[in-house]
């Protein structure tokens, strides 16, 4: 009996330690880095929105209108995101949520990209969509994809590319909403080709197996 309750406290003592470690960790990142500074007077930003005080909030602070109208496609990739975060709402601040609209032209697609802060669950309002994303190096790199119809719903892990396709004879339109204030999105392609300055065309060419030429061609393009 005695060595049970020793066994007891024991695992207590443990937990006791462990606990603080568990539920005391950084904050999630706001955007993309956030520098240090050791004296405040030089500092002008924080993790996310300065708040404003809130005797002086109104329903505005929390309203957005106009996202039922339909937003015109004229880009390469024949999609345009129509965004809903802390950026154009403040009264998002702090409340890890954020929305977006997705007109897509026919063929038009939403390429492959990533949101380094954010899960997204997608809800095909009308058209049709193919739709998928790609697991991490250590699962294999696998493609989950879907064909999604009117009102069929789709989730993408944090961080994962991703895309969607409008596989159908018309426009597509869609929303998404996303587990950040200010998830943001990092496109593959213009990513990689389209730096400012430009990667190194041989470290590309040795990533991609491809001619540094063919590399160089890429870059031009974004």
């Amino acid at each position: 009996m005695a060595m049970k309750s020793l066994s007891f406290l024991a695992i207590l003592s443990l937990l006791a330690l462990t606990l603080p470690l568990v539920i005391s960790s950084d904050p999630s990142p706001l955007q993309d880095f956030c520098i240090g500074v050791n004296n405040p007077a030089n500092g002008v930003f924080v993790n996310g929105k300065f708040c404003k005080d809130p005797k002086l909030a109104t329903a505005d602070d929390f309203f957005f209108a106009g996202l039922h109208n339909a937003r015109a496609v004229t880009n390469a990739v024949g999609s345009n995101v129509t965004a809903v975060n802390v950026n154009n709402l403040p009264g998002l601040n702090t409340l890890g949520i954020s929305l977006v609209r997705i007109d897509y032209g026919v063929q038009g697609q939403n390429p492959p990209h990533t949101h380094p802060r954010a899960t997204e669950i997608l809800v095909l309002q009308e058209g049709t969509l193919l739709v998928g994303f790609v697991s991490s190096n250590g699962d294999g790199n696998r493609l989950f994809t879907k064909t999604l119809k009117q009102g069929d719903v789709f989730v993408f892990p944090e961080g994962l590319i991703h895309f969607q396709f409008n596989v159908g004879r018309s426009p597509a339109v869609a929303f998404a909403a996303l587990s950040s204030q200010n998830p943001g999105v990092i496109t593959i392609a213009n990513t990689v080709f389209g730096s400012n300055p430009p990667i190194n065309p041989n470290v590309l060419a040795r990533a991609f197996q491809l001619d540094a030429k063919v590399v160089m061609d890429l870059q031009n393009k974004f």
